[in-house]
This record gives C-alpha cells, structure tokens and sequence, in this order.
C-alpha cells in the first residue's frame, strides 16, 4: 500500500504528537534509568558498587555526563564515550577508560557488578590485539 503525503494542497492536517509521560531531566535521562547510546537498551540506574551508573551494563558505552566529580552531571558536551581500554587500581579495583567521541576526553569509570564478563573481558584484551590502543591512550595522559 502507498504511504500517504501530506501535501500543501490536498487538505488533510497532521494530528498532534501523543504526550509522552517519560519523566526526563536535564541531559535526557530518565528519572529511574536511560536508554543507551550504543546498543539501546533500557538501563536502570540501580547498579551493584557503584552509586553512580554511567554506562551501559551490555556494551559499556557511555555519555559525557559528568564534569569533575562522578554523579555531578555538569557537562555541557554530552557527547557519546566509547570504551578504549581497562585499567586497574592500586587497591585491585577495575575502571573502564572512556573516552569521548566528541571532544575527546579520557574519564575512568568504576566497572558495576551487573557488567558484561564477556565486554569486560574484550577491553581488557583489547591491547594485546592492537598496540596502537594503549600507546594511543597512554599519550593522552
């Protein structure tokens, strides 16, 4: 069947757009979770060791959300921040290093215990596959 056009002159008018009752706040987050950037899914923001959820359980992508302290939301780029690699804490602890697609910042963001092994496991061995990464990040710092 034809998909039907509304042109200037055959008299039909669009109806308006249906309220959406999704609670948002600066940024376009939801109230109780988001929708990921990456592979988008719907994420709540309830996450195992850390009381600040910044990236997607699934596909670790995040969103340049934050400024200087986690949780702060005070950034302006709101870019999309792709995973570039693991680095470990002096207290044994894992931190995923994003970095943004627009502006390029590095930020370290604790990994959650609802992250995917399998996506942890492949950034971690990230650098063994393509030396160019961790030279790349490293330059950076």
């Amino acid at each position: 069947m034809p998909r039907r056009t509304n042109s200037p002159g055959s008299g039909q008018i669009r109806r308006p757009q249906r309220h959406k009752d999704v609670l948002r706040s600066r940024g376009g987050h939801r109230a109780n979770g988001f929708r990921c950037a990456g592979c988008r899914l719907d994420v709540s923001l309830d996450a195992a060791g850390t009381s600040h959820r910044n990236h997607c359980p699934n596909c670790l992508v995040s969103l340049h959300v934050d400024r200087k302290v986690p949780g702060d939301r005070a950034s302006d780029c709101r870019g999309r921040m792709e995973a570039l690699c693991m680095s470990v804490r002096s207290d044994g602890e894992w931190t995923i290093i994003h970095q943004c697609q627009s502006c390029g910042e590095l930020s370290a963001n604790r990994i959650a215990g609802d992250d995917n092994a399998l996506a942890l496991v492949r950034l971690a061995l990230r650098p063994l596959k393509n030396i160019g990464i961790a030279h790349r990040a490293l330059l950076t710092l």
